[in-house]
C-alpha cells in the first residue's frame, strides 16, 4: 500500500483525492488477484495483498492474492497457504489432505521458476527453468499419489519438484 505523501502526490498531479487513489490501488490489486480463478471460486474469496494485508473478507476459504514479483496471481485453499507458509520458511509441509491451487492468469510477468529445485532463483544449464501459462496445482497428503505421473513440463499434467518436500502436481489449462 502507498504512504500518504505518495498518495497525495497522486492527488496533486491527477486531481484524485488520496482516498480514491488509495482505493483505486485496492481495487486493482483485487482485480489481479480475482483474475486466478473461476468466479466460483473467487465470488466469495477472501483476497490478502503478498504482505498478508486483507484486501476483502470471504467465505469460501480460498484466499487470493495479486501477482507477486515471483509468482503470478493466484486463489490457494487452506491447505496451499498452510504449504506456501512452510515453504516460504524453509520448512517442508506434509500436506494433511487434498490442496488446489488456481492460477489462470499463468505467471504475468514474474520470471518463471525451476521445475527441479524449489530454492533456485534464476535460469542455469541444468534446472529446467519454466514459465507456465494458466494452470491449477494440487498437492496430496500421500506423495505415492503423485507416482507414476511425468515430471516434463511440455505434458499437460506433470510433477513439479518431485523428490522434495515441495513436490506438487502442475495442470496446464492452456498453452502459454
Amino acid at each position: 500500500m502507498r504512504n500518504f505523501k505518495t498518495l497525495a502526490l497522486i492527488a496533486l498531479v491527477t486531481g484524485a483525492s488520496p482516498l480514491a487513489a488509495q482505493s483505486a490501488d485496492t481495487d486493482a490489486l483485487i482485480a489481479d488477484a480475482l483474475s486466478a480463478a473461476p468466479a466460483s471460486v473467487t465470488d466469495n474469496a477472501s483476497v490478502r495483498n503478498n504482505d498478508g494485508t486483507l484486501l476483502r473478507e470471504g467465505s469460501n476459504g480460498y484466499t487470493c492474492y495479486p501477482q507477486a514479483p515471483t509468482m503470478g496471481p493466484r486463489c490457494n485453499d487452506t491447505e496451499w497457504d498452510a504449504f506456501i507458509a512452510g515453504f516460504m520458511k524453509g520448512e517442508p509441509y506434509t500436506p494433511k489432505k487434498f490442496g488446489v491451487s488456481y492460477m489462470l492468469a499463468g505467471e504475468g510477468t514474474a520470471p518463471g521458476t525451476s521445475n527441479i529445485d524449489p530454492m533456485a532463483t534464476e535460469p542455469t544449464a541444468d534446472n529446467e527453468w519454466i514459465k507456465d501459462g494458466p494452470h491449477m496445482m494440487l498437492i496430496f497428503p500421500d506423495p505415492a499419489m503423485m507416482a507414476g505421473l511425468s515430471t516434463d513440463p511440455k505434458d499437460p499434467v506433470y510433477v513439479m519438484w518431485r523428490g522434495t518436500p515441495y513436490a506438487h502436481v502442475m495442470v496446464r489449462i492452456e498453452e502459454e
